[in-house]
């Protein structure tokens, strides 16, 4: 088995009294307060993930757009500088490879794909294999930090640290420059919590990732600012309604199915194109949704979706106590002819079935 790694943050994790667990490859925080009250925090005031276990590719020349337009489903050609696209790389067979970010640097020339941690490798070999125009490729995820500071707070908690304008950087948008004294700090718009605020990515050299992390503490301490596990993260998504690579897509789902139709551009050419325009001109079988639980009961990853005769008409991805809402909701797969809004389902909980209803996205 592979050794766990650490992120530059470890120590303050330690420090905090971090419930801690591996995650991705990685030693991660899971907790620190609880996960609702870590919840809340981010809800209405400001909190701090460390995020330095995701990927970071980057790729340069002439040919760098051409390869991202053939192994992504977006259309990355619109992206002017210092833009951003949510994206996904779609498989041969009708799945998806990953889901991730492409931010614009230059042009036509330079851009940095923004990966999830347990594909890394996969990633880099899946796009390493569709470089045929010697497109230069850099893997900065070892020696890339992260944090996303998210919340109401989290702007102004950063805005002191800086003069680049993180107030008003638009979504999906990125500035880049000095933060602290820390030059070629980008500061992005990208967001997985649905509560605003930003993302910090540094190089890991010196004592970047300490000198960052106190200042943020420092000047968040009259913003109710606080540090946020993997566990908080979590539910805040799925309050959302934003997918987990793993949980709610994978090598099986297709973009359609889990309702990423909006990424997913036939103006141009990408890999498996043609199956899944054939795939949207015939309909899918099935459809990714949300559900609020009606009875009593919290829905968990794999559990199964029958209808009220007890028919298997899906499985659960995801689902919570939501901890802003105060009930359990959830995400899953089923047949197309149960996803309307409205449509009661039933989820099997040891062998009971407890009733839910199909809601739409974000959950309210």
């Amino acid at each position: 088995m592979s050794e766990v790694l650490n992120t530059p943050f470890i120590g303050k994790h330690i420090a905090l009294g971090a419930k801690m667990a591996p995650f991705a490859g990685y030693n991660m925080p899971i907790s620190y307060t609880g996960i609702n009250d870590e919840h809340a925090a981010v809800r209405n005031k400001a909190g701090v993930f460390d995020v330095s276990h995701m990927g970071e590719f980057v790729l340069k020349g002439e040919n760098a757009l051409d390869l991202i337009q053939r192994v992504t489903s977006n259309d990355a050609s619109v992206l002017e500088d210092g833009k951003a696209q949510y994206s996904c790389f779609p498989n041969e067979t009708g799945g998806i490879v990953d889901d991730l970010l492409v931010y614009c640097m230059e042009k036509n020339k330079a851009y940095m794909l923004v990966v999830n941690a347990s594909n890394i490798e996969k990633d880099w070999n899946w796009v390493s294999k569709h470089n045929t125009k010697g497109v230069e490729m850099h893997n900065i995820s070892a020696k890339t930090a992260l944090l996303a500071v998210q919340g109401p707070n989290a702007t102004k908690i950063v805005q002191s640290m800086t003069s680049m304008d993180v107030l008003n950087i638009p979504y999906y948008s990125f500035v880049k420059g000095t933060l602290l004294d820390i030059e070629n700090v980008l500061v992005s718009a990208t967001g997985y919590t649905g509560a605003g605020g930003v993302e910090i990515y540094f190089e890991d050299i010196h004592d970047n990732a300490n000198k960052i992390w106190d200042a943020l503490f420092a000047a968040g301490a009259a913003y109710g600012l606080q540090p946020i596990g993997l566990g908080a993260r979590d539910t805040l998504r799925l309050e959302m309604g934003f997918c987990l690579y793993g949980n709610d897509i994978d090598d099986t789902t297709s973009p359609l199915e889990a309702g990423l139709g909006w990424i997913t551009k036939f103006t141009k050419d990408f890999t498996n194109a043609a199956a899944l325009k054939a795939q949207k001109e015939n309909g899918v079988s099935k459809k990714l949704v949300g559900f609020e639980m009606i009875d009593r009961g919290i829905p968990r990853h794999y559990y199964i979706i029958k209808d009220a005769s007890g028919n298997e008409i899906g499985s659960v991805t995801s689902g919570t106590q939501a901890p802003s809402l105060g009930k359990a909701i959830g995400m899953g797969y089923v047949a197309v002819e149960h996803a309307k809004a409205g449509t009661e389902i039933f989820i099997d909980i040891r062998n009971t079935l407890v009733k839910a209803v199909v809601v739409k996205f974000p959950f309210k």
